[in-house]
């Protein structure tokens, strides 16, 4: 089971899954923080932005599997919110760090491309 979800296809290899997607997006993201250096700026900054990030397809997958149309419209909502905030976030790294402003820009592109 892990490894279907690790490698998560969708049925028709479809170009807008947005579970794969979403996960990509969490990937990039802890990539992103990774690379950055840990000062007690980016710290807090970091920790913000690898929660709400990667909750965003977490959320997702989630809705994915609602209940009712209630559910899924909750949980949509939650990944819309983990998603602005995401970009709080990377606009707050761009300010922080002005090397990582052209990455932070594509990501917050690629998180706008969501809605």
């Amino acid at each position: 089971m892990p490894n279907q979800i690790l490698n998560h296809k969708s049925k028709n290899n479809r170009k807008y899954d947005l579970i794969e997607r979403t996960a990509k997006i969490g990937e990039n993201i802890i990539e992103f923080s990774q690379s950055l250096s840990s000062t007690p700026i980016n710290n807090p900054l970091i920790s913000q932005i690898v929660r709400s990030g990667t909750s965003i397809g977490a959320n997702y997958t989630e809705a994915d599997c609602a209940n009712s149309r209630k559910d899924f419209f909750y949980k949509i909502g939650l990944c819309k919110k983990e998603a602005k905030e995401t970009m709080h976030w990377l606009r707050m790294f761009a300010k922080a760090n002005p090397t990582k402003k052209t990455t932070a820009e594509k990501f917050i592109k690629k998180l706008m491309s969501l809605s």
